[in-house]
């Protein structure tokens, strides 16, 4: 578990508990790593259209965990575990998608080339 001290600050008030033991990392984290994996078992269940909409989608997805973490960052407001883990989760959505969408255009444009 030691790994995770790179990735994440897991601080015990922003962690979630279960059976008296402390997730590997913070609630934000967690709903990052559920959503990703979430939304990468589904796009593999269900097709996927990739286009320019989901490109857009994907920044949008990531807007809620980057305000709700620099606003706590910053000190104007005080966040909690479930409002993390929820933007964390949405979050999680969008990384997928924007990492798809990038791999997508990079095996574009490397066709293109030969």
């Amino acid at each position: 578990m030691d790994v995770f001290k790179y990735l994440c600050h897991r601080r015990p008030e922003r962690s979630f508990f279960y059976r008296g033991h402390q997730f590997p990392v913070c609630s934000r984290c967690t709903g990052l790593i559920v959503g990703a994996a979430l939304f990468a078992v589904y796009s593999f269940i269900v097709p996927v259209r990739y286009d320019w909409n989901l490109l857009y989608m994907s920044f949008l997805l990531q807007l809620p965990y980057i305000i709700d973490g620099f606003t706590q960052y910053l000190a104007i407001r005080e966040s909690n575990n479930t409002l993390r883990f929820i933007t964390g989760l949405l979050g999680g959505v969008g990384v997928v998608l924007l990492a798809r969408f990038m791999r997508i255009l990079v095996e574009h444009l490397l066709m293109n080339m030969w």
